[in-house]
C-alpha cells in the first residue's frame, strides 16, 4: 500500500504544514492531506497508508453536517476526475503551461475559501484523558478549571470544558492566557469562539454516540471569511480528536482508540526523547494505525475509502 508524503504541484505553494500541503489556486486554496503523521510536534519519517484520505473526507463529512451551526471554508472536495478538472481550469488562469494534476489528489484534497486565520486552537474536552488526565492528577484542574476530587481516568466530565491554546509553528502550544487574548486582538469574539466550539462538539458527540463512537476531546480552528466567522483547517478527524469505541468504554483506564494515540503510546515506550528526529515506526504500528483511521471513518460516515 503506497503512501503520499509530499506533493509537488504546478501551483504556488502557500504553506507546507506537518500533514497538509496548501497551494494557491486562483481566489481559493487547494489543501492536500498527505499521509504524513506527527506526534509530540515532530513529523515522523514514515507515512500511514490512507491517512490523508481519511482526514480529507472525514473533515468534508463534518463540514457538511455542522454547517447549520457555523459556516466553513469548504468549497469543493476533489473526489473524482471531474473535480480535478475544476482545479485544472484554475491552473490555466495562472500559467500558460500548467502541467497536470496527479490522480493522488482524488479523495485527499479540497478547494477552500481563503480565510484570515485566528491563531489559536479551540480545544474542547468531554472526558478526562491524555494530557488533561495528567494535569488533573498533578493539581486537580484542567487548564484554569478546577474539577471535583476523586475523578478517574477517562471519566466523562459533568459538562464539556473549553481549554484553548496558542498555535505556533516554532514552539509547543500552551494554555491561552488573558494577555494572549488581548495581544491577538480577539477579546470581542472570544466568547463566541467558546460558544461555537462547545455547540459543535456537543452536536458531533451526540451524533457519534449513535455510531458507537465516543469523542473524548477535539480541537477546532476558526478564521474570518469576508468578515464572517467560519470553521477552517480540519474538523473532527483522528488527528485532531480522541475517538473511543463506546462498546469497550471502561472508566478508570486508557481506552481502546481510533486515533493517533496508538502511535503516541508506541513512541512513549520506545525510549525516544521526543526531540527530532523521530524513530521509524514498526510495520505493525503503521498498519494498526491505518486500520484504526479507516475504521473510524467507516463507523462515522457509513462509507468506505
Amino acid at each position: 500500500m503506497s503512501v503520499l508524503l509530499e506533493t509537488k504541484l504546478p501551483l504556488p505553494l502557500f504553506r507546507r504544514g506537518k500533514v497538509r500541503d496548501v497551494y494557491e489556486s486562483g481566489d481559493k486554496l487547494l489543501i492536500v492531506s498527505t499521509d504524513r503523521i506527527s506526534a509530540f510536534d515532530v513529523v515522523l519519517p514514515c507515512g500511514i497508508p490512507d491517512k490523508g484520505k481519511v482526514l480529507n473526507q472525514l473533515s468534508a463529512f463534518w463540514f457538511e453536517k455542522t454547517a447549520h451551526i457555523l459556516p466553513n471554508h469548504l468549497s469543493k472536495v476533489i473526489d473524482s476526475s471531474d473535480s480535478v478538472g475544476v482545479v485544472l481550469n484554475e491552473l490555466r488562469n495562472l500559467s500558460s503551461q500548467p502541467g497536470e494534476l496527479p490522480d493522488s489528489l482524488i479523495g485527499r484534497s479540497m478547494l477552500v475559501a481563503k480565510a484570515e486565520r485566528i491563531p489559536i486552537e479551540c480545544v474542547v474536552r468531554g472526558y478526562l484523558a491524555g494530557s488533561a488526565w495528567a494535569e488533573y492528577k498533578e493539581n486537580g484542574k484542567v487548564g484554569y478549571i478546577h474539577l471535583s476530587s476523586g475523578m478517574k481516568e477517562s471519566q466523562e466530565l459533568p459538562q464539556p470544558i473549553f481549554t484553548p491554546t496558542t498555535k505556533s509553528d516554532t514552539e509547543h502550544d500552551r494554555l491561552l492566557t488573558n494577555q494572549d487574548i488581548k495581544d491577538i486582538g480577539i477579546e470581542n469574539i472570544f466568547e463566541e469562539l467558546e460558544q461555537k466550539s462547545l455547540l459543535i462538539y456537543g452536536y458531533a458527540r451526540d451524533y457519534a454516540r449513535t455510531r458507537g463512537i465516543i469523542i473524548a476531546d477535539t480541537k477546532f480552528e476558526f478564521g474570518f471569511i469576508n468578515g464572517r466567522l467560519a470553521l477552517i483547517d480540519e474538523l473532527l478527524t483522528p488527528d485532531s480528536s480522541r475517538f473511543w469505541d463506546a462498546s469497550q468504554y471502561n472508566v478508570g483506564y486508557s481506552q481502546p482508540n481510533f486515533d493517533k494515540q496508538f502511535v503516541r503510546d508506541w513512541l512513549s515506550g520506545s525510549g525516544w526523547d521526543k526531540e527530532p528526529p523521530a524513530p521509524m515506526l514498526p510495520p505493525e504500528v503503521i498498519e494498526g494505525t491505518s486500520k484504526r483511521y479507516r475504521e473510524v471513518y467507516s463507523r462515522l460516515t457509513g462509507g468506505a475509502l
